[in-house]
């Protein structure tokens, strides 16, 4: 990843066990898909992590429905972020391990990243509605 992606990336938050989850999901990924798992890696690093029971309702997390627009085409998506074995695109089920899903996680409403697509070309994805899925606690 390039210096200057990541200097114009906004802060995100994660969930402390989300983000321990996605920490053992991405490293058993390396080999298979590595460009996700580098930068799934990247947003759990620079990510500022809190308790479920401090996480604040219009971030991003896992199970979390978000509606964005992609800049590229001005096309608007409401998709349910999920773990890869939850994923069912034709349902609007998006795994954490596509360059979409973890461009996304731990994004606030009205945020926007520059965010590379599965080929590589760079776009501007920016957060619209968040709606937290119901957490045990």
């Amino acid at each position: 990843m390039t210096t200057q992606l990541a200097a114009r990336r906004p802060r995100i938050h994660m969930i402390d066990t989300e983000a321990d989850a996605l920490t053992s999901l991405a490293l058993s990924k390396e080999e298979q898909l590595p460009q996700v798992s580098e930068l799934l890696l990247g947003e759990i690093e620079r990510a500022t992590v809190h308790s479920a029971a401090k996480f604040p309702g219009d971030i991003v997390a896992m199970g979390s429905t978000v509606t964005f627009i992609d800049e590229a085409n001005g096309a608007e998506r409401t998709v349910r972020l999920v773990y890869p074995g939850e994923a069912d695109i034709a349902n609007g089920r998006i795994s954490i391990l596509t360059p979409i899903g973890a461009g996304l996680i731990g994004l606030r409403k009205g945020q926007s990243i520059p965010w590379p697509d599965r080929d590589g070309h760079k776009r501007n994805l920016t957060i619209v509605e968040v709606e937290q899925a119901a957490r045990q606690g």
